[in-house]
């Protein structure tokens, strides 16, 4: 039999009191004037030992031979007791780091928000009102409706961050409760007292671990959808193209067109060739496989219109990219709304779509545009596609742009040209 089984340094020989063997001796007694500790009501001993088993203190005779615990695990009082202390001081160092990020996130993340959500909401409602001053005659009544929208999500936002500070607020509260009720129990309690409380201790540190660390949430910023509304859009867009529809020089980069293609004179019309053309020079700026182009000339700031004539074309990519995009090779890197660096409108036969980064969602279009205009905002960082007949809004995208747009051509059927 082990020595953990039989009771700690407990002798093998009859009787209630612990033998002569090797283990550790008897605790020193209380100190003069100092209040005896618990006996055992069974055996009238002192209770320096602790049965795992049973879960509560036991005196020697207990653990020892013929004793009820002789076959349980046995330690010493004052060993769990130190296990327990440890786990308190553990529990209270988390709960201490929990508190400061807590409070971290309250002081630092939540203002930040609270920020945002007022600049984004400001944001918003100038360019709301930019917008409707175009036709303001129009759309007095729904300027009004998305102010207010814009202003309603600026309050629940406001108010998101305001129930957020109330309950972190009051998360803090408890586990300060929860750390003063630990601490108080390590200094105050001896090691019996200690045992005894091992349950309220699990509840306690239980209970805040119950308490989460602040996520991330979409309910604590401003929504920018509340300042779209499909009449702003679609006014706007005709309001601008009618303003604007022409004024921009956009020619097509003969360094970057594909030798599958052929540039007019005027470098604004592509026309596509299945034999790849031996004469073209190739260079660092020119698309080798995929049958693309971009133009002479980027847009950083500011609003931009331009219109593609694609009546003559049954596939073809009218849209924005990045110079970034790669100019080499037949892969997906280099093809038109297959990157993260190209956003474009396309179509395949009777399919249209917008694409961008291998992301294509169709577009349920009931008859193919003879003219495609491309508005380029770059204020309120949005790309909208236009069929000028009609006045219709195609598809609309909004994004966050870095860094200078080039328009971008691709046509593999007949020929698209630019409108000028």
């Amino acid at each position: 039999m082990s020595e953990e089984s039989a009771g700690p340094g407990l002798g093998l020989g009859p009787g209630p009191g612990p033998g002569p063997g090797p283990g550790p001796g008897p605790r020193p007694g209380p100190g003069p004037g100092s209040e005896p500790g618990p006996l055992c009501p069974e055996h009238g001993q002192a209770l320096n030992w602790f049965c795992c088993s049973e879960r509560r203190p036991v005196c020697a005779a207990c653990a020892g031979l013929g004793g009820r615990c002789q076959r349980h695990r046995i330690r010493r009082a004052e060993e769990r007791a130190e296990e327990l202390r440890n786990k308190i001081v553990d529990q209270c160092e988390r709960l201490q780091l929990q508190s400061a990020s807590i409070s971290k996130y309250v002081a630092e993340v939540l203002p930040g928000k609270n920020q945002r959500a007022v600049s984004t909401a400001s944001a918003a409602r100038e360019l709301v009102i930019q917008r409707l001053s175009l036709v303001r005659s129009l759309c007095e009544t729904e300027e009004q409706r998305l102010l207010e929208r814009v202003h309603g999500e600026e309050e629940r936002a406001h108010q998101s961050i305001l129930t957020q500070r109330v309950h972190w607020a009051e998360a803090l509260q408890k586990l300060d409760t929860i750390r003063t009720s630990l601490v108080d129990m390590l200094t105050s309690m001896d090691d019996l007292q200690l045992i005894q409380k091992e349950q309220e201790i699990f509840e306690r540190s239980e209970e805040a671990e119950g308490i989460l660390d602040p996520q991330e949430s979409k309910k604590l910023n401003f929504n920018e959808k509340c300042a779209r509304s499909l009449l702003l859009t679609q006014l706007w867009a005709t309001a601008v193209f009618g303003s604007l529809s022409g004024t921009e020089d956009v020619r097509i980069d003969e360094r970057t067109v594909s030798p599958f293609l052929q540039l007019s004179d005027d470098q604004r019309t592509l026309t596509f060739n299945a034999k790849k053309s031996k004469s073209c020079v190739d260079g660092p700026e020119r698309f080798d496989h995929w049958p693309n182009a971009l133009s002479t000339s980027s847009f950083q700031a500011g609003l931009h219109t331009w219109t593609v004539n694609v009546q003559n074309s049954c596939a073809y990519k009218v849209g924005v990219a990045l110079s970034q995009l790669p100019r080499k090779g037949s892969g997906s890197d280099s093809r038109l709304g297959h990157n993260a660096f190209s956003w474009v409108f396309s179509r395949y036969d009777q399919e249209f779509c917008f694409s961008h980064n291998g992301q294509h969602e169709p577009l349920g279009l009931l008859r193919c545009p003879a003219q495609l205009g491309v508005l380029l905002d770059l204020q309120a960082q949005e790309l909208l596609f236009y069929e000028p007949a009609s006045g219709t809004v195609l598809h609309t995208h909004h994004a966050s742009f870095h860094g200078p747009l080039f328009p971008v051509f691709a046509v593999a059927d007949q020929t698209i040209s630019i409108v000028h």
